[in-house]
């Protein structure tokens, strides 16, 4: 009858309108979408034209034949790309995504697939949204750092390095999808990272780095020290000073500091992490900005995002024990910092330190 007929054209078009699960062709994992020729994942989609970008090549640990599933898609790069190859994904594909130099602010970033997470317009409000999150202008920071001579007392370093690392925690807190991930994937994110972010505050902020104020901040002159252990400290607040300075010398804006910070804290690196793919995604975000911005405010410099992006893995050389023996055991003892970070992101704003009057 017309009746049923049209009860069986609605069951239809409802079949037709839902949503089909369609799984990722390289690891398995839910696709969002077809992307480069096939229906991936995020992570998968992200690996893959990290990977074709910056023509990266890997190497296999095992015998070239790594599982590749939901569960194991990072423990081997080799093996992934091999069978994101595999499968059909297209390198030209990724090539074409690109934005011509020439034209930084004509039609989208890349193949967007419908996905307007990769516009121009959206990436400019995530840039702003990372400034907006940031708990203290850049001013203030440096009023306090410029002492006469440029020194500053123990009491004085130590507090301006509890301000920086309080608003990192605070700026996180406040930054586009990071308040979202599970409080256990932020407290690793930070516990992981917070030296790296602390450095590039320091940098930002042009905190003085003179060695014997550290030093003193640090305890040595206050108890026998041997020999070697000032060196070795020595040494380190060296490092220190190199990574800063050489962040100083690529005349980073506030922009650039911004989403180099976000880069560094979306890492897939912290363990337990309940979901590695969105983290990867986070990250890639963050660097598809940096990279848009670097393009059109410094169409000059075509090598400048390649030069930032080469300052983060040295971050990690930065000692984050040293980091605390230098700023943080006059105020907080032996706490670890990864549990006062925990605290932080437990409390929210009304945590409080000795000598802060941060509210």
């Amino acid at each position: 009858s017309a009746r049923h007929r049209i009860s069986f054209e609605n069951t239809t078009q409802q079949a037709e309108k839902q949503p089909q699960h369609i799984e990722c062709v390289v690891c398995g994992d839910k696709s969002s979408g077809k992307h480069y020729g096939q229906f991936t994942c995020e992570g998968c989609k992200s690996f893959f034209k990290r990977s074709v970008r910056r023509n990266l090549t890997y190497t296999c640990r095992a015998n070239r034949n790594c599982p590749i599933d939901q569960h194991h898609r990072n423990q081997c790069q080799y093996c992934r790309l091999k069978k994101c190859l595999k499968v059909g994904m297209r390198r030209e594909a990724v090539q074409r995504g690109r934005v011509p130099p020439t034209q930084p602010h004509h039609g989208q970033f890349a193949l967007t697939n419908g996905d307007p997470l990769h516009c121009h317009s959206y990436l400019s409000g995530y840039i702003s949204l990372l400034l907006r999150a940031e708990p203290y202008p850049t001013s203030r920071y440096g009023s306090q750092c410029m002492q006469p001579n440029n020194i500053m007392g123990i009491e004085n370093i130590c507090e301006l390095a509890a301000r920086m690392l309080f608003s990192a925690v605070e700026w996180a807190r406040n930054i586009p999808f990071f308040p979202d991930l599970q409080i256990t994937d932020q407290v690793a994110l930070l516990r992981l990272t917070w030296s790296e972010l602390f450095v590039l505050n320091a940098a930002q902020c042009s905190m003085p780095l003179h060695v014997a104020p550290l030093l003193a901040a640090a305890g040595l002159h206050a108890s026998p020290m041997s020999a070697d252990r000032v060196v070795a400290f020595m040494d380190h607040i060296r490092i220190f000073q190199e990574q800063v300075e050489k962040l100083k010398a690529l005349h980073v804006d506030s922009a650039e500091y911004s989403c180099l910070k976000a880069i560094v804290l979306f890492t897939t690196d912290a363990c337990g992490l309940s979901d590695v793919a969105h983290v990867e995604s986070l990250q890639e975000k963050s660097q598809c900005a940096l990279e848009e911005y670097v393009r059109s405010q410094y169409p000059n410099q075509p090598t400048r995002f390649g030069k930032l992006l080469l300052r983060l893995p040295s971050l990690r050389t930065v000692s984050s024990s040293v980091i605390e023996q230098l700023f943080f055991v006059r105020l907080v003892g032996k706490t670890p910092i990864e549990t006062l970070i925990r605290d932080m992101l437990l409390s929210g704003s009304s945590f409080n330190w000795p000598y802060m009057s941060i509210q």
